[in-house]
């Protein structure tokens, strides 16, 4: 048995141009500056009172980040519903998934730096309900790149980090995994560039998601 490990934003779905805009949403109410696209991209995938004290220069999440996080939340689901803002499947996506989730010998997951509320909608809205058996997020533990999703993940399924995959766009996931003691599989269509990945761990890389069943199956214990 694999265990199969999903980060959602960046690698299922395409949610960058929603979070971009909650997020300078969330800066004007603040009377911030209004953050760069550049700025939102690489703060995707941790969660979300770390992505924003991040992104104001902090290294630790202070009160203004907290508050700022609940704001965020309290519009993310308005803004969703807007036209142009939803958050659609990457190309491809929808099959693989299908195609793995009929294999017996895989088990598959979601880590994510969204919150569970947020990762349900998307589970709902391509209709995943059932698809993942186990899923950790941003309510649940410390932001990636700690390896606590992972693990808990691992410990949840009884399958050891050595035989588990994790499928990500970010460098959080590919350091996430490697301090999980897990393998990891970058993407290439997402919003961290290749050769970060790479640097950060990687050990392969999927160029389309139609390569992701193909790459699982090279991967050993």
């Amino acid at each position: 048995m694999k265990l199969v490990l999903f980060d959602c934003d960046g690698t299922l779905v395409d949610s960058a141009h929603l979070i971009h805009e909650v997020m300078v949403r969330t800066f004007r109410h603040f009377e911030l500056d209004e953050p760069e696209a550049a700025a939102t991209h690489s703060i995707i995938g941790l969660t979300l009172d770390s992505a924003i004290a991040r992104m104001r220069g902090l290294d630790v999440v202070d009160a203004q980040a907290t508050a700022m996080m609940a704001h965020y939340k309290s519009i993310f689901a308005a803004t969703r519903l807007e036209a142009g803002f939803q958050e659609p499947l990457f190309p491809g996506i929808a099959g693989v998934m299908a195609e793995l989730s009929r294999q017996d010998d895989l088990i598959l997951g979601a880590v994510t730096g969204k919150s569970r509320r947020g990762l349900s909608m998307v589970c709902e809205t391509h209709g995943w309900t059932e698809t993942f058996f186990v899923t950790r997020t941003a309510d649940d533990c410390p932001s990636k790149p700690h390896p606590a999703m992972v693990l808990e993940c691992c410990d949840t399924t009884g399958i050891s980090p050595t035989d588990t995959i994790v499928i990500g766009d970010s460098i959080y996931d590919m350091e996430m995994a490697r301090a999980a003691g897990a393998h990891a599989l970058g993407v290439s269509w997402g919003y961290g560039a290749i050769d970060d990945l790479r640097r950060a761990g990687a050990d392969r890389i999927a160029e389309a998601a139609t390569d992701i069943p193909l790459l699982i199956r090279q991967f050993r214990p």
